[in-house]
């Protein structure tokens, strides 16, 4: 999957605003996505993009949903988590760096299908 299919997953995710009725089926997912973005967004800089793009995502991603500060919380600490993680283990962009990448856009843009078909309105 290319780039702009993921970005164009991860937009549709972004026009998807699930009713509170459904927030705690939909909750893990987002929280795996946030985390998924924050690894992009590392990685991706890591070999070379120099954006802030994925950041960007993540920052959309807080406004369409405009959650509760708990739930804010809950949202930035899974992204925070997903680029820690990579900072910790890749201070270069080698092969696995950008397999990972591979990897995590193709998760993202499953996830961000998956929940924008179950969950949007």
């Amino acid at each position: 999957m290319n780039r702009g299919s993921a970005i164009a997953l991860l937009l549709l995710l972004l026009a998807a605003t699930p009713a509170r009725a459904q927030e705690a089926t939909y909750e893990q997912p987002l929280l795996r996505l946030a985390e998924i973005l924050g690894a992009v967004h590392y990685l991706r800089n890591l070999c070379g993009e120099e954006s802030d793009d994925w950041r960007g995502r993540m920052q959309e991603l807080l406004q369409t949903e405009a959650p509760s500060p708990a739930r804010r919380e809950k949202l930035v600490a899974s992204f925070n988590r997903g680029y820690r993680a990579f900072a910790g283990t890749y201070a270069t962009c080698t092969a696995q760096a950008r397999s990972a990448v591979e990897n995590y856009m193709k998760e993202g843009a499953s996830l961000s299908r998956d929940i924008a078909q179950r969950y949007g309105n």
